[in-house]
């Protein structure tokens, strides 16, 4: 008798160590991937950013988690969290995939401006009221 640790409903089973070949960080590290920070598709090489993101990405060492992730940024940038959720994957094995997919030049991340550097209200409501004055 074969002892299996998985019932037939879950299918193969996937350990995270696995999908990030037991890695914790990534080359990307510095690029600070906040829960908040938004991931975004990088345009196909003919600059169209159509298409199925599995018909132009060849490179044949990516993961399939790898092009799910730039498969739903492709249709909408999307944070860190989100992907995460969405993938249903642990927050850390994500920001692993997101480091290789930037080193690889297949997406992009941007940072919300931190509060301290927004505009104040105050100035923002003055540069409306002289605006209404004109």
């Amino acid at each position: 008798m074969t002892e299996r640790w998985f019932d037939d409903a879950a299918g193969p089973v996937v350990r995270p160590y696995a999908m990030t070949r037991g890695r914790t960080r990534s080359s990307a590290d510095e690029a600070r991937l906040d829960l908040i920070a938004l991931v975004i598709a990088e345009s196909p090489g003919d600059g169209t950013g159509g298409g199925d993101a599995g018909e132009d990405i060849d490179d044949h060492t990516l993961a399939p988690e790898h092009v799910d992730i730039v498969t739903h940024c492709r249709r909408n940038p999307q944070s860190v969290a989100e992907l995460a959720a969405e993938l249903d994957l642990p927050v850390g094995v994500v920001r692993v995939l997101i480091g290789d997919l930037i080193d690889a030049e297949l997406v992009r991340v941007t940072r919300p401006v931190p509060p301290a550097e927004l505009p104040d209200e105050n100035i923002l409501r003055e540069v409306i009221n002289g605006l209404r004055a004109l």
